[in-house]
């Protein structure tokens, strides 16, 4: 399964210290950043199992950052406005 979370994140520096403490708590999750995008999503894939939301979003606040899960049908509209210019 694989959670869309929308973040302020804002570096590539803050976003390797959250994925590889992700991967440190969870060795069977894949997550990225695009930072690019305008709500600076995080990607989190569980591989065999459900991902831990909570988890997740208290992870990112607990290091001063916001999250959010983004629903299927706000990611299809944020995944938009990349090409917006």
């Amino acid at each position: 399964m694989v959670e869309v979370f929308k973040t302020n994140v804002e570096s590539q520096t803050q976003a390797n210290l959250l994925i590889d403490q992700i991967h440190e708590r969870f060795p069977n999750y894949k997550a990225n950043f695009d930072l690019d995008d305008c709500d600076k999503i995080l990607r989190v894939k569980c591989i065999g199992g459900n991902v831990d939301s909570k988890f997740i979003i208290d992870l990112l606040n607990k290091s001063a950052f916001y999250a959010e899960v983004l629903a299927d049908d706000k990611f299809e509209l944020t995944a938009t406005c990349l090409y917006v210019n």
